[in-house]
């Protein structure tokens, strides 16, 4: 702006437009002259994320398939659930770690997503719960597409415009990052000292089975991710969350709970059961309702504060490991 001949605080006008007022063009800009705004439009880019297309589920959930700059899509949902409306988010074109069991597994990583794409799903879905339901956004999590801490300094950088007092003011204890568990990223968090929510899908408290489900365990085994939880909270002070996903006659017996329960006494913790979601690339199926009864209770009965949770989109494949742009 300065170099333009304009004031300085021209510069700070423009700021709070993209990340207070997520504006997306610079005709918006009306605190600006038409001169300022022709040359913005003459010399800048705002590459904003379209929403392409959007589903609504029978429970109410919404689906959208966003258009990136480069014609890339990827997906995003909101979830209401009672008082809460949760933005599930993405982090990269697809995916790089070929998690057996996931949709978004089977396609190829594009590349990752910049901070402001992530941004503008945020803002895309916070309308949305605006428009439909006529409630605020109350929670973020990253769980779309994508593993969020191989795109590490995006996705931290985008958590800092959306809950930057000076931008969107999101709470960082309403955010929450799930990862599928890169030892050495976890490490990087803890010295970064975050102040959001970490999420661990786990899916097999013993290496054998991690290893046949998810191919990233072969280099980053339940010993390594067990010190980088305990050395996470450590600095944090933050209590993990251990996703696992019940599957019929793998990882759904007394045994395997036993395993789950001995991994998650490392640190303070809870579990997130997940019924499974069949997609059609993989065989696995969904427990049945008494063995989930059982694995539940054993962990209960134990003292692991479970929570049992029941998928929200199936009908539009919006649930979780669902997302490859169908």
């Amino acid at each position: 702006m300065l170099a333009f001949g304009e004031k300085a605080f021209r510069a700070r006008q423009i700021e709070e437009w993209l990340w207070k007022k997520s504006g997306t063009s610079f005709d918006e800009m009306t605190n600006l002259s038409l001169e300022v705004r022709d040359h913005l439009k003459s010399n800048f880019a705002i590459n904003a994320i379209t929403v392409e297309k959007t589903q609504i589920s029978a429970d109410q959930t919404i689906k959208s398939a966003f258009k990136l700059h480069d014609d890339h899509l990827i997906e995003g949902v909101l979830i209401p659930a009672d008082d809460r409306m949760t933005a599930c988010v993405s982090s990269q074109v697809g995916c790089s770690l070929t998690c057996k069991f996931c949709a978004t597994g089977y396609m190829d990583r594009k590349r990752n997503l910049d901070a402001a794409e992530i941004y503008d799903q945020v803002v895309a879905i916070r309308n949305q719960a605006e428009e439909h339901y006529n409630k605020p956004l109350t929670n973020i999590v990253f769980m779309g597409m994508g593993e969020p801490l191989l795109n590490y300094a995006n996705v931290l950088q985008s958590i800092e415009h959306i809950t930057s007092p000076k931008e969107l003011g999101m709470s960082p204890r309403r955010i929450t990052v799930s990862t599928a568990g890169i030892a050495k990223m976890i490490k990087q968090l803890a010295d970064d000292e975050v102040k959001f929510r970490l999420a661990l899908s786990l899916h097999a408290a013993n290496d054998i089975k991690r290893n046949q489900i998810m191919p990233i365990n072969e280099t980053n085994s339940l010993k390594n991710l067990k010190e980088a939880l305990q050395y996470f909270y450590k600095k944090t002070k933050s209590r993990l969350t251990f996703e696992y996903i019940v599957f019929n006659n793998f990882n759904d017996s007394l045994e395997d709970a036993e395993e789950l329960f001995r991994f998650t006494k490392q640190v303070p913790s809870k579990v997130n059961i997940i019924e499974y979601n069949p997609i059609s690339e993989a065989d696995f199926t969904n427990t049945d309702e008494d063995r989930l009864q059982k694995f539940s209770t054993f962990l209960e009965d134990r003292g692991v504060n479970v929570h049992v949770r029941h998928s929200r989109g199936k009908d539009i494949d919006a649930a979780c490991g669902q997302l490859a742009n169908k």
